[in-house]
């Protein structure tokens, strides 16, 4: 069987990927990368040539980017039903609502965070079109259903319930409470709960005062 391995740290997006491990529940290992000389040296680069986390190597094959990891993941094992059938409208649901996940939603709380202000004019030129319109395409994602592509549980679930447990716990997203009924639908999930523990246990440790 080829061998699952997660390079990540645990104050970077690769969170995500770690959670979407636990939920597959298969063995793996985890390569804990610094930021700066670690990610970007020529090995890793080899990787990932922008030297960024989280990236996946299951074999021969490279997976970079969290929502990608989450859908290769997905597929690499079908037995874990953590994917919709191919050609259902519930497949339709999981790609669409992941990829605006990683796209437009990703974006805008990005350029919020930074303070670029997209001019209302020029809405036509990104993905997401306006902050406030992104907010009511994620409202309407995590609303339809109890979970993303329905009534069951998917990878989509980990991506997108990622972005809004995050965005609610640091503030990138407002408290609407349609994002925290969502969240409070997955929060509590013994996966997340144990990639959580695991990767608060490799936090760096502040120095002691002396």
């Amino acid at each position: 069987m080829a061998r699952l391995t997660l390079y990540m740290n645990p104050m970077s997006r690769g969170r995500i990927a770690r959670w979407m491990l636990e939920e597959l529940g298969e063995p793996y290992s985890v390569k804990l990368l610094g930021f700066g000389p670690e990610m970007n040296s020529p090995a890793y680069l080899k990787l990932n040539p922008i030297g960024k986390v989280p990236t996946l190597t299951h074999g021969r094959a490279v997976v970079t980017e969290a929502a990608a990891i989450c859908a290769y993941l997905a597929d690499a094992f079908p037995k874990k039903r953590l994917a919709p059938k191919p050609g259902t409208a519930a497949r339709a649901a999981y790609y669409r609502w992941l990829f605006f996940a990683a796209g437009p939603v990703e974006a805008a709380v990005t350029n919020q965070a930074l303070g670029f202000a997209v001019p209302s004019e020029r809405g036509g030129m990104v993905g997401y079109g306006s902050f406030a319109r992104m907010l009511d395409g994620l409202e309407h994602a995590v609303t339809r259903a109890p979970y993303i592509a329905g009534k069951r549980f998917s990878a989509a679930d980990v991506y997108v319930g990622a972005q809004v447990g995050w965005g609610l716990q640091f503030g990138s997203l407002p408290a609407r409470p349609a994002f925290a009924a969502y969240w409070e639908r997955l929060k509590d999930r013994p996966a997340y709960l144990r990639s959580t523990a695991l990767c608060n246990a490799e936090m760096p440790q502040e120095e002691p005062a002396r």
